[in-house]
Parts: structure tokens; C-alpha cells; sequence
């Protein structure tokens, strides 16, 4: 039985609470939805997915992403709601054997962005928002790290496993990364009508940094577009959709609209994947989706 799930913070709470209820000792199975949705992903029978699209080989799927839904049976649970770790705390909060709902809480509160403009600009001085912004695939992916952090955050509270010289470390370089971040973002971003735009195809290296901070940045806008090059031989392109989450007015469903461009996730963040010869084609429709404003729910 293994735990699969996404590395994000909402992930690695799903594999806090799943190990825990569940007993399970072998490592967590670290994926991202696109190779998962393409079919690049072994699952086993008795493997649980946690924060991912279903699949059929799966043997327990929990999940809250809009696109994600399916109309058949299955075991496990699903429904729109703020953070997947909150849709499992739900199905075992009586089998757990330590107090979550503080974390389970947390994880709620930053998959959904209910962010202060304080704690996307500061996150050094809220524990759970700095701890997320730790977990991140991009191009250095950190396995290691994160099953360290579903080990740690079963057995100690969040001062505690902050106070980890490993995850103090990654605080640090954290608040480092949101600087370079920052100033990234001011050179490589403009804004088309209310459209944040930013493409980092051009970089060599893109940097990492917090995801949120580009609605500080460019209050003007509410819907950030971000594109970049997903690996080093620049053959396919990574692109982000996120609603402002300061500045509501975005009436586009990111999840419904990047579904069509092989992608998928929430109504107010979701992103894709796809071979960078479609670029030419792809993103200038979903560009015109976005500057058109149009609720594309409804049918």
C-alpha cells in the first residue's frame, strides 16, 4: 500500500494524516497530475491517491479539484471543498492518533488563499504559510525533504518542526528565493487590460518564490497567466492560471479552461503542461479566454 500524492503543501498533509490513519511506512509516491493524466505513471493496486486525478488501478482516491470529479463509483472520497488533507481529515479524523485539526486547518486555509496581503508579503511571520511555501516541485524537486516533513509534522507541532535545522535551512532560502522572486516578476510581467502576464521563457533558470506574491505586485490585475519552459530542453511549457486573490473579479473557471489545453484544477488556480510546438496555437486562446472575462461555466 503506498500513499501518492502531489508535492505541495496540501499533499504533504494528505500523507501526514493517510500514514497515520492508515499505518503505512513505505515512502510517499511524489507526482504531479500532468504525467499522472498522461498515463507516465505507474499505479498499483492498493496504492491511494491523495490531491491527484483518479485512476482507475487506484485502490482509496481522495480529492477536491473541480476538474477532477467522476461520475462513477469508487472508494474513497471527493468533493469541492478547500484542501484535500481537509476531505481526508473528515473520512478518518476517528482512527487519527494525534490532535490535526490545527494542521488540517492550515492546509485549508492556504490551498484555498485565504491570505492576508501581510502573509503573502511576510510570510516569514506566519509558521504555516512559511512551512508551505517550502514544499515545491519545480525544477529541483526534494523527495527527501518532504517525506521529512510528513515525518516530522506526525510527531511535533509546528514550532517544533520549524525549529528542524533541515526545514530552519529551507525557511531561510525561502525568504532568499521571494527577493530574487520579486524582482523577477516587476521584469518579466505586464499587464493587458486586467491580465497579469508573465513569461519566463526567455530565462535560463527560473526562479522560484511565492506564487501569491504577484497579486501584491500588480493589484491592477485579476488573473495572473504564467508561462515557462518545464524542462531543461525547452520541449514542453508549463502554464499557470491563477485568480487575484486580492483583487476578485475574474469570471473564468482556470480549471474548465486549461482542461481543454490538457491541463486542469480549481476554478481560481489551475495549470498544464503540453509540448512547446503547441504553444503558438494554445496560448493566444487562452489569452483570448481570459481578456474576454466570459463565465465559461455556463453551457
Amino acid at each position: 500500500m503506498r500513499i501518492v500524492t502531489r508535492p505541495d503543501f496540501d499533499g504533504v498533509v494528505c500523507a501526514v494524516l493517510l500514514s497515520d490513519a492508515l499505518k503505512i511506512k513505505k515512502t510517499v509516491k511524489w507526482v504531479e497530475p500532468n504525467p499522472l493524466q498522461r498515463g507516465l505513471v505507474e499505479i498499483r493496486k492498493g496504492d491511494i491517491i491523495a490531491n491527484l486525478p483518479y485512476h482507475d488501478r487506484c485502490t482509496l482516491w481522495f480529492d477536491h479539484h473541480y476538474t477532477n470529479r467522476i461520475y462513477r463509483p469508487f472508494n474513497g472520497a471527493f468533493k469541492i471543498a478547500p484542501s484535500a488533507a481537509g476531505i481526508v481529515f473528515e473520512y478518518y479524523r476517528g482512527r487519527l492518533g494525534r490532535d490535526y485539526r490545527e494542521l488540517a486547518a492550515a492546509a485549508d486555509k492556504i490551498d484555498s488563499a485565504d491570505l492576508s496581503l501581510d502573509e503573502v508579503e511576510h510570510p516569514e511571520k506566519y509558521d504555516y504559510v512559511l512551512l508551505s511555501m517550502t514544499v515545491s516541485d519545480g525544477e529541483d524537486p526534494n523527495p527527501s525533504y518532504w517525506n521529512r516533513l510528513v515525518d516530522l509534522l506526525q510527531k511535533f507541532d509546528i514550532r517544533q518542526v520549524l525549529d528542524d535545522p533541515d526545514v530552519k535551512q529551507h525557511c531561510r532560502e525561502v525568504v532568499r528565493q521571494n527577493e530574487v522572486y520579486t524582482e523577477a516578476l516587476k521584469t518579466y510581467t505586464h499587464v493587458q487590460h486586467h491580465v497579469a502576464i508573465t513569461d519566463f521563457r526567455n530565462l535560463e533558470k527560473v526562479p522560484a518564490g511565492n506564487r501569491f506574491l504577484i497579486y501584491s505586485l500588480f493589484p491592477e490585475a485579476v488573473v495572473h497567466l504564467k508561462i515557462r519552459f518545464e524542462d531543461k530542453k525547452r520541449e514542453l511549457i508549463a502554464v499557470h492560471v491563477g485568480h487575484s486573490i486580492f483583487n476578485p473579479g475574474c469570471r473564468v473557471n482556470a480549471g474548465l479552461l486549461l482542461a481543454e489545453f490538457e491541463g486542469g484544477g480549481h476554478r481560481g488556480a489551475a495549470s498544464t503542461r503540453f509540448p512547446a510546438a503547441r504553444a503558438g496555437e494554445y496560448l493566444p486562446q487562452i489569452l483570448d479566454v481570459l481578456q474576454k472575462n466570459k463565465n465559461n461555466e455556463i453551457r
